[in-house]
């Protein structure tokens, strides 16, 4: 799924999340060529088995970032762990991932959006914000668990 995604970030995404710096460019460059969604300990493993001189902490503080400022959407998987994906406009998306492979689809997301517009609308909340994940078995992984003794 990675081909409809830019292999270089543009440099103005740096800038979204503050002071542009080698480290932040560093970290954002490694998610937009990652495949699917990655840790940020995968990420930093990543980068510092490249030779990157990014620590650990700066890999957080930047995926935290970038996902506040619409340019990472955030999973978690079945452990909990907030798993990242570059996202190159700041329009939102759901995904469907496969919890055997890490398999992630975009899914039409439109019902969702127009609920959660409807709800914030009648209840009269402002700055309202949702999460919806869709998780399950991709055909592949399901067939080898079939295959499987």
């Amino acid at each position: 799924m990675a081909g409809d995604r830019p292999r270089v970030a543009p440099p103005q995404d740096v800038a979204l999340i503050g002071r542009s710096t080698q480290q932040r460019a560093t970290v954002l460059a490694a998610l937009v060529t990652a495949e699917g969604f990655v840790s940020a300990r995968a990420l930093y493993n990543r980068l510092l088995n490249g030779g990157s001189p990014v620590g650990l902490s700066t890999v957080y503080r930047t995926l935290t970032a970038l996902a506040a400022a619409d340019r990472a959407d955030v999973v978690r998987d079945t452990n909990g762990e907030r798993l990242f994906r570059y996202r190159p406009g700041p329009d939102h998306r759901h995904y469907l991932i496969c919890t055997e492979c890490g398999l992630s689809l975009p899914v039409d997301s439109g019902p969702v959006e127009k609920w959660a517009e409807r709800i914030a609308r009648t209840s009269e909340f402002a700055n309202v914000r949702h999460t919806v994940e869709l998780a399950g078995v991709c055909p592949d992984c399901g067939r080898r668990h079939v295959r499987a003794p």
